[in-house]
This record gives C-alpha cells, sequence and structure tokens, in this order.
C-alpha cells in the first residue's frame, strides 16, 4: 500500500488514462490498487463520460516474480475459456512492468453453507485446461521422500509406534500422486480471500502458483484445512460431503466425465508437507515438522501444532478403510493421541472462515 501507481503509455493507449487510483492490501509480492478509469470498450463498457473500476496488480522485483507474472497470466487466459466465469476478466498487460489490469468485481460476505459455491466454481476452474496448455504452465509437484523421512521422524520423536510397513505405503502415495492423472488448472493457493463471493458466483483471483495437475490435490482443501492458507477452517462432514459432491458434479457437467484420482490419496499427500504448515516466505528451507515437537507457531487462524492435530484426524479416518493406506491409518490415529495427550490445551482449529 501507498506504492504510487505507474500506468504506463500502452496500458494508457489500451484503456484510458487513470481518473484515480487507491492502494489496496496485498502480499508483499505484489502491490493492488483500485483504480478507475474512462468507461470504454476496453473496461467493458460503451464509451461515454462515466467511470469504470478495474484492478491493478503489479508483481514486485524479487526472486521469482518473473516466473510469478508469467503463471498469473497464463492462468486468466485459461481460465477465460470457462462458459461461467470463474475468474475477472484480463484487460490488459504490461510484461515490462510485471501488471495486470482486471475487471473490479464486489466481494460479497459469504453464505453460512458457502463451500458449496466455492466447490462448484473450483471444478469449473479445473475443467478450463486442456492438455496441450502444457507448455503455459509447470506441473504441480506433490510430496517427496524428504517428506516421508521428516514425517516418519516425528512419529518417532512424538513416541508413535511406527507399524511395520508403512514407509512402503507412503512411498506408494507419493508415486501415485507424482503419476496422478489429469490436466486441471490448479490455482496453486485457493484460499479464504482468494475467492470472491459475488452476485453472480464465485470467482478466483491471485494466480501466481498456477500449475496443471490432478484437481482432487485442491478439492482436498476444505477437508485437510486449506494447507497452504493463512485461513484454516474445519466444515462439518455433511457440509463437506456436500461441497464434494458439487465439486464432481460440476467437473462432470464441463467434461462429461467424473474426476480422477483419489481424495485420501490427497489429503494424505498435504499432510506429508511441512512447508504446508509457514507462510509462503519461508518455504522451500527448514524441516518444519522437525520444529513441531520443540516449537509451536502462529500463522494466521491456527498454530503448526493445531494445523498438524487438524490434518492427522482426517487422514486417520479417511484411510481407516482405504485398502493401501492402512497402516498409515493406524499410524496418523497415534500420532495424533501422543500431540494430544502432550499438549492437552491445543484447540481443535476454528469452524467458520474468518
Amino acid at each position: 500500500m501507498g506504492s504510487r501507481l505507474v500506468f504506463g503509455d500502452g496500458l494508457r493507449a489500451m484503456l484510458g488514462t487513470p481518473k484515480r487510483s487507491r492502494g489496496l492490501e496485498s502480499s508483499p509480492r505484489s502491490r493492488v490498487w483500485h483504480v478507475e478509469l474512462p468507461r470504454t470498450p476496453g473496461t467493458l463498457g460503451a464509451s461515454d463520460t462515466s467511470a469504470v473500476s478495474v484492478v491493478v496488480k503489479q508483481l514486485v522485483e524479487g526472486p521469482g516474480a518473473d516466473e510469478r507474472y508469467a503463471r498469473e497470466v497464463a492462468a486468466h487466459r485459461i481460465a477465460a475459456r470457462a462458459e461461467i466465469p470463474v475468474a475477472p476478466t484480463l484487460l490488459a498487460t504490461d510484461p515490462e512492468e510485471r501488471m495486470l489490469v482486471l475487471e473490479h468485481l464486489e466481494h460479497r460476505t459469504p453464505s453460512a453453507d458457502w463451500l458449496v459455491g466455492y466447490a462448484t466454481a473450483l471444478a469449473r476452474l479445473h475443467a478450463t485446461a486442456r492438455p496441450d496448455d502444457a507448455a503455459a504452465l509447470p506441473r504441480w509437484r506433490g510430496p517427496g521422500q524428504a517428506d516421508i523421512n521428516s514425517f516418519l521422524e516425528l512419529a518417532k520423536t512424538l513416541k508413535a509406534p511406527v507399524p511395520l510397513g508403512v514407509s512402503d505405503e507412503l512411498q506408494d502415495l507419493v508415486s501415485r500422486l507424482a503419476q496422478a492423472p489429469g490436466h486441471a488448472l490448479l490455482h496453486g493457493d485457493p484460499c479464504p480471500g482468494n475467492d470472491l463471493h459475488t452476485a453472480t458466483g464465485v470467482k478466483f483471483i491471485d494466480f501466481e502458483q498456477a500449475s496443471l495437475g490432478n484437481g482432487l490435490m485442491e478439492l482436498a482443501y476444505p477437508r485437510i484445512g486449506f494447507p497452504t492458507c493463512w485461513c484454516v477452517t474445519s466444515a462439518s462432514v455433511p457440509l463437506l460431503e456436500r461441497a464434494e459432491r458439487a465439486y464432481r458434479a460440476a467437473w462432470r457437467t464441463a467434461t462429461g466425465s467424473a474426476p480422477e484420482g483419489d481424495l485420501a490419496d490427497a489429503c494424505t499427500g498435504w499432510l506429508l508437507r511441512g512447508d504446508a504448515l509457514v507462510e509462503r516466505a519461508h518455504r522451500e528451507g527448514a524441516d518444519h515438522l522437525a520444529r513441531l515437537p520443540h516449537q509451536d507457531w502462529e500463522w494466521g487462524t491456527a498454530t503448526a501444532r493445531q494445523r498438524l492435530a487438524h490434518r492427522l484426524g482426517v487422514v486417520s479416518h479417511m484411510t481407516a478403510a482405504h485398502a493401501s493406506l492402512t497402516r498409515v491409518s493406524t499410524l496418523t490415529a497415534e500420532m495424533r493421541h501422543r500431540m494430544l495427550t502432550r499438549w492437552p490445551a491445543l484447540r481443535p482449529v476454528p469452524a467458520e472462515r474468518p
């Protein structure tokens, strides 16, 4: 916030000269402004003397900025194929300044059953990508052997008995996730706050981490507790089941087929990721699962231990009757029990989004 908007000649020629602008709250990786422009064909309206509101986003200089900008632009262009819009319209870009000009949408307070509309829009978003988009975005990357090792070390530190064969189950899981079919347009961070609840449905913003992969990796978000997000929620099982049915129905409508993949696999994959316990700036470095027995830390609406205890409970329940993850179910149930015994004041994660 507070940075001066630089609206280049190319954008002015296409969209006109801004009448006024004000900075909006954003992550440290970007600057965002609410801008009023002359109403022209390029800004979604007939030419007249009134103004139209747009959002201007600039990816700031820093490691990976060019890649994040390229991902965001590519994702918006793919998402624009949706018959029912699932993202703001991309009006213009300025690659030299890493700027996007987007349709401004009014966000409304989400309803109590917001997850249903969210999941429906997520499926429509996922369904916009095609196999020939492979060159536009990178492939989604799942957990690896280092994640397995760290998770099993945590189990030992918690003094949870590790069933014989659980390492093999986890290695098979990692292989399945790496080979999971699908070329869905994955948002990369489909969190509360990156979903706008508008008069015409849910629209997604902030595609800096977009990739291609299996859609169930993001359908898992509500059930596993929004693993890459500052905001963790634990919805009721009936609401989760409604949302998952809505996703599958919307995917079938858009593609003519059922979504491929295994939701229990997807949730277990997120459990293994220690990086899903910290905000983006602290990922891809320290072993955060190794830190957790000695240190708890807050991030958004929950602490690291709260997040992990929630995920362990979800996975132990989902894998109880899973032919390929029965030992994982036993281990995760025991790890959660050990955590709650060791830290009896540990509270559940919030039941509602803030």
